[in-house]
C-alpha cells in the first residue's frame, strides 16, 4: 500500500452500521480479516439491523 493516495484506498462496508470505512495503516497486515468499522460496531455485532 506504499505510495497510494487517500482517494484510492480500498474500502469496505460495515455490516452493523452499513457505513463505508477505508483502509488504515494499522490494518495493513490483516485487512482481509477486518469486518467492522470500529470497536462500537464490533461489540454490538449480535445486534442485527443496526447497532446505533
Amino acid at each position: 500500500m506504499q505510495g497510494v493516495k487517500k482517494q484510492h484506498l480500498p474500502s469496505k462496508t460495515c455490516p452493523i452500521c452499513n457505513r463505508p470505512f477505508a483502509w488504515r495503516k494499522k490494518w495493513e497486515k490483516n485487512w482481509d480479516q477486518i469486518i467492522y468499522c470500529g470497536e462500537k460496531c464490533r461489540r454490538s455485532k449480535y445486534v442485527f439491523g443496526g447497532g446505533y
